[in-house]
C-alpha cells in the first residue's frame, strides 16, 4: 500500500512537472508572438528553438523510458558527430569568447559529455560503465583537439560534476548550486556591459571577451532600457545595434542569450527564459532517476546555460534540441526501475527466483 500511494504521489508531482513545462514553453512562444506584432519583428527563431526543446524533451522521456543505456550513449555519439562535422567552422582556440559556430559546437561537446555520463550512471555492468566512461574523457580530449577550448573546458567541468554528484545525498542543493552558477554568470555580464567592475578586472575581462562582444552587450543593455516592456522585437536586434550593423561579417545578435531576450522581448522575455531553465531544473529535482543523473544532467545543461550567456548557441536548433533531449533523458521513468535492476545484476539469486518463477 505505501508502494502504490508512493507511485501515485510521484505521478502527481511528474503531471505538475509536465503541466508548468508546458505553460512555460507555451508562454515563451505566446510572448514571441506578442512582441513581434507589437514592432513587427520576426519570431520564427525563437518559435523553432521552442519548439525544438519542446520536441527534444519528449522524445527524450520516451527513448530513457525505453532505453535508459542506449539512448543517452546515442546521444552523446550524435553530438560529438555534429561537433566534428561542424569543427571546420570554428574561428580557434577559445575559454570564455565562443564566438558564432565555435559556441554551438562547445556546447555540443557539452551536452554530449553529460549524456556519455549519464549513461555511464544508469549502466550496471562494469566494463559497460567503463566504456561509457571513457566515452565521456574521449570527447572532452576531441574537444581539445579540435581547438575549442571553451567545450574542452565545459565538458571537464560536466565530467568533474558528474563524478563528484555520487557523493550528493541531496539533490536539490546540487541543482540549486547550478543554478547559482548560472546565475552569478548572467550577472556578471550585465555588471561588465553596466561597467560596473573594477578597472582592473573590467579591462582583464574585456581581453578575454573582446572589445566587441561587450559594445553588442551594451547595445543591447541601450535597447532594454528604452523598451523595457516588450523589447524592440524578435530578430530586430541587428537592425538597430550601431555595432552590429557596422561589423565586418553582422549576424544580427548580441552573443548572450539573456541579452537578446532584453533587447527583443524585454524583462518578461528574459524573465520567461529563467523560467525555462528553472522548469528544467526542477524537472530533474522530481525525476525519478538516480540522484548521480539528475544532477549530472543538470550540470551539463548550466554549462549550456553558461556558454549561452557569453555567446550564440542557443541560436542553433541542434543545440536547443540537444538540450532538451537530455533534460528528457534523465527526466524519464525507465520500464525496469534502476534500483531492482541494480539489485538483479549484483547478484540476488534468491531474489532474483523469487522474480522469476
Amino acid at each position: 500500500m505505501r508502494s502504490a500511494a508512493g507511485s501515485a504521489a510521484e505521478g502527481e508531482r511528474r503531471n505538475v512537472s509536465d503541466a508548468t513545462g508546458v505553460i512555460v514553453l507555451g508562454a515563451c512562444a505566446a510572448w514571441a508572438l506578442l512582441t513581434a506584432t507589437a514592432h513587427d519583428g520576426r519570431p520564427e527563431g525563437v518559435l523553432l528553438a521552442v519548439l525544438a526543446v519542446a520536441a527534444g524533451y519528449a522524445s527524450g522521456r520516451i527513448l530513457g523510458a525505453l532505453l535508459p543505456v542506449a539512448a543517452p550513449g546515442a546521444g552523446a555519439l550524435a553530438g560529438l558527430g555534429l561537433a566534428l562535422t561542424a569543427a571546420h567552422t570554428t574561428p580557434g582556440p577559445q575559454l570564455t569568447a565562443p564566438l558564432g559556430h565555435g559556441g554551438a559546437t562547445a556546447a555540443l561537446l557539452a551536452l554530449s559529455t553529460g549524456a556519455a555520463c549519464c549513461a555511464a550512471w544508469a549502466a550496471r555492468r562494469p566494463a559497460q560503465r567503463l566504456a561509457l566512461r571513457l566515452l565521456a574523457v574521449g570527447i572532452v580530449v576531441s574537444a581539445a583537439v579540435l581547438g575549442s577550448t571553451t567545450g574542452c573546458a565545459a565538458g571537464a567541468g560536466v565530467l568533474l560534476c558528474s563524478l563528484a554528484a555520487d557523493r550528493v545525498r541531496r539533490r536539490a542543493l546540487g541543482l540549486g548550486g547550478l543554478a547559482l552558477t548560472a546565475a552569478l554568470v548572467a550577472g556578471t555580464t550585465w555588471a561588465i556591459a553596466e561597467n560596473v567592475l573594477p578597472d582592473g578586472l573590467t579591462a582583464s575581462l574585456e581581453g578575454q571577451l573582446t572589445e566587441h562582444r561587450i559594445l553588442l552587450w551594451r547595445d543591447a543593455l541601450h535597447l532594454a532600457g528604452h523598451h523595457p516592456a516588450l523589447g524592440v522585437g524578435p530578430g530586430r536586434y541587428g537592425e538597430l545595434s550601431p555595432t552590429a550593423t557596422q561589423s565586418l561579417l553582422p549576424d544580427g545578435k548580441p552573443h548572450s542569450a539573456p541579452w537578446q531576450q532584453a533587447a527583443e522581448q524585454g524583462l518578461v522575455g528574459v524573465a520567461l527564459l529563467a523560467a525555462v531553465f528553472c522548469w528544467v531544473l526542477y524537472s530533474l529535482w522530481r525525476s525519478p532517476r538516480s540522484t548521480t543523473i539528475a544532477l549530472t544532467a543538470g550540470a551539463a545543461l548550466t554549462a549550456l546555460a553558461v556558454i549561452a550567456s557569453l555567446g550564440n548557441a542557443l541560436s542553433f536548433t541542434t543545440v536547443t534540441a540537444g538540450a532538451g533531449l537530455l533534460a528528457g533523458i534523465a527526466s524519464a521513468r525507465p520500464l525496469v526501475d534502476e534500483d531492482l535492476e541494480s539489485v538483479l545484476n549484483a547478484g540476488d539469486q534468491p531474489l532474483r527466483n523469487r522474480l522469476d518463477p
